[in-house]
């Protein structure tokens, strides 16, 4: 058996940062004892690098599968560099997984696919119907297509050039990619590859692994509670079940549009019952009574509504190889419909679900899963699990939230360098609702403008939700902002991922300028999955504690918190979670030790014990209370001094 020491023999680089070698030991005994491990390990430490240095001499020796899973793809693509430095001292081989969408070049797939569940269905029927091309070629260049599998194991590499090869030999990449992960020593992937269990089962079974075959790391793993949420939950809109009326007549289905249309009435009849209050939102209901009315109209028992259901599952897979076949989009609202209800069926008497009607884009049913752990329950089975992160204090409460058992927990200390930290709270404003007002935003914006204007080149402003953005902007931030004469960019709720990356290119360009201000809110992909080195980011003001609004389904998780973990309900399912977004927002100035960074928190709860004590070393031992003229004198010895 190896030694821990040894763990070094896959760390790609000259000299050790602090306290990497003890990281990287650490991970080498967990995944040698089938331990878990949760570590909190600051920005700029060299997590990736590490995590994948403790874990391949053990891996790579007894023929363990690392799967290593991010958030985003920035996240992912990372890793792939990392193991591309390994594999230039030792030999790794790794690929990354993206959708069936990303992956695939036939125009129908790509042209009218949106979601993972459809683009699976497609590619089947494609394949089944022998209209892929790609897929096709496979059987004829059976050699090519091995080489090619080959030549990428021998290194690791990004997606864009295997489908850069794979388009040149008119191969699918997507399959070529699969055969590359059931020989790969590191698989790369997204979150949802785990934590949705129809997905799962489908990835572990096309790898023709066990559990227990695999190593698990979740990076960025402060975000698992919400993804893990995101994953066991579901939604279908009235617009939806009208889309499947229609569809039912289209195709002669006279039973099933008969059935969708009582249902359908009953749900407005429900909807105008439980939300005809236009200022509520939502509000829980009793699951069965979703059935009352078209079982009251039908006849039915339990019995024959499952057949129905299933029934309409059926006949949703037909409509879809028909329009395949005709080469339309490859919906069926029947089908979704099913799907759906089945689920919904299934849940009824679950404690750990709430069942909602709402007003989110249209009439809907939800079905709110409220316990992250039941996404996880698979780990039990696993050789080991690692779950890092820059924002994961307290340990002990994301280890009981997350279910994890058998877990080692270890904190490292901070890297930022006094002198580079600077923390200052204002003393006398806060988003708190009863205190928001027009008069409290334009002091806020006075704040943000005599910030901007000090700070030189780049500063983020993070507000607690878009409701305080807007507040802000109607407080004309930014005129003022312009003012100062740094570019204004301002993130769009809904946009695209490329729209997105696009604005913050531009944003980060103007560091090499007069500098600018990216405007958002906390917990999104800007305060959270975005990195800004250098002058990119040097200030970031924090509008606000991103508490969520109090609504049935946040009140129904505390509630479920407080069975679980008596007295720990609310800080579990409401304050925690707020903290670690304005954490990790505060986060997006040091990238290393060197880095000079001011950060201000436009909120005096910051300086209350409850709130302090769930914030990092780094943060608390700096923190001073100002109002704006003590802010303006800070901000200003911090930067001219030593810069």
């Amino acid at each position: 058996m190896r030694e821990p020491s040894d763990a070094l023999e896959y760390f790609p680089y000259q000299g050790l940062r602090p306290n990497q070698r003890e990281f990287i030991e650490l991970v080498a005994e967990a995944v040698r004892n089938g331990e878990n491990a949760i570590i909190e390990a600051p920005t700029g430490f060299g997590k990736t690098v590490s995590v994948l240095a403790g874990i391949l001499p053990f891996a790579k020796e007894e023929g363990y599968k690392v799967l290593y899973l991010a958030r985003t793809h920035r996240q992912m693509d990372r890793v792939i560099e990392e193991l591309k430095a390994i594999s230039g001292k030792s030999p790794v081989s790794g690929v990354e997984l993206r959708s069936r969408k990303e992956l695939c070049l036939h125009n129908y797939l790509t042209q009218f696919t949106t979601d993972a569940y459809t683009a699976m269905v497609v590619c089947k029927n494609l394949k089944k119907l022998g209209k892929c091309p790609f897929y096709e070629n496979e059987k004829k260049k059976k050699a090519e297509f091995e080489e090619l599998v080959r030549f990428f194991l021998e290194s690791p590499s990004h997606p864009a050039e295997i489908l850069s090869y794979a388009e040149t030999l008119e191969l699918c990449p997507y399959d070529l990619t699969k055969r590359m992960a059931e020989r790969a020593d590191v698989i790369v992937a997204s979150y949802l590859y785990l934590l949705s269990p129809s997905i799962r089962e489908n990835f572990i079974s096309s790898l023709d692994v066990d559990y227990s075959d695999l190593i698990v790391v979740f990076d960025e793993a402060h975000n698992l509670p919400d993804q893990a949420i995101s994953a066991l939950s579901d939604k279908i809109s009235i617009n939806t079940v009208n889309r499947a009326i229609k569809e039912a007549d289209e195709y002669n289905e006279h039973e099933i549009a008969n059935f969708l249309s009582i249902f359908g009435r009953g749900l407005e009849i429900l909807f105008q019952e439980k939300l005809g209050n236009k200022d509520v939102q939502e509000t829980p209901i009793q699951p069965e009574l979703v059935f009352e009315h078209v079982v009251n109209v039908l006849n039915f028992d339990t019995r024959w509504l499952v057949k129905t259901l299933n029934d309409m599952v059926a006949i949703g897979d037909a409509i879809r190889e028909d329009r395949i076949e005709k080469g339309k989009p490859p919906r069926s609202y029947i089908g979704r419909v099913g799907e759906f209800l089945l689920l919904w069926l299934s849940l009824i008497g679950r404690e750990d679900y709430l069942f909602i009607l709402s007003r989110d884009r249209g009439l809907s049913l939800e079905l709110v899963a409220l316990d992250p752990a039941k996404a996880l329950g698979f780990i039990r089975g696993v050789q080991s699990a690692i779950f890092m992160s820059g924002t994961l204090t307290p340990l002990e409460a994301f280890r009981d939230i997350m279910g994890v058992e058998n877990a080692r927990l270890k904190k490292f200390p901070r890297m930022v360098k006094r002198e580079n930290a600077q923390v200052l709270v204002a003393k006398d404003v806060s988003t708190r609702g009863e205190e928001r007002s027009l008069q409290v935003y334009r002091k806020m914006v006075d704040y943000i403008a005599e910030a901007a204007k000090i700070i030189p080149k780049n500063v983020g402003v993070f507000a607690a939700s878009y409701e305080v953005l807007q507040g802000l902007l109607s407080a004309n931030l930014q005129v003022r902002l312009e003012e100062t004469g740094k570019a204004v960019f301002v993130e769009k709720q809904g946009v695209s991922s490329a729209e997105n990356d696009s604005l913050v290119r531009a944003f980060k360009a103007h560091a090499k300028g007069n500098g600018a201000v990216l405007l958002g809110v906390m917990g999104g992909r800007n305060s959270e999955g975005q990195d800004y080195s250098g002058d990119e980011m040097n200030g970031v003001i924090l509008v606000g504690i991103p508490y969520a609004r109090p609504t049935p389904r946040v009140q129904a998780q505390i509630r479920y918190f407080e069975r679980k973990f008596p007295e720990k309900g609310r800080y579990y399912g409401y304050y925690l979670p707020a903290h670690r977004k304005l954490v990790q927002a505060a986060g997006r100035v040091h990238r290393s030790a060197e880095e000079k960074g001011s950060i201000i928190v436009l909120d005096y709860r910051l300086l209350w014990r409850s709130i302090r004590k769930d914030l990092p070393d780094w943060m608390a031992e700096v923190m001073r209370p100002v109002d704006i003229g003590r802010m303006r004198l800070y901000l200003g010895r911090f930067w001219t001094n030593g810069r």
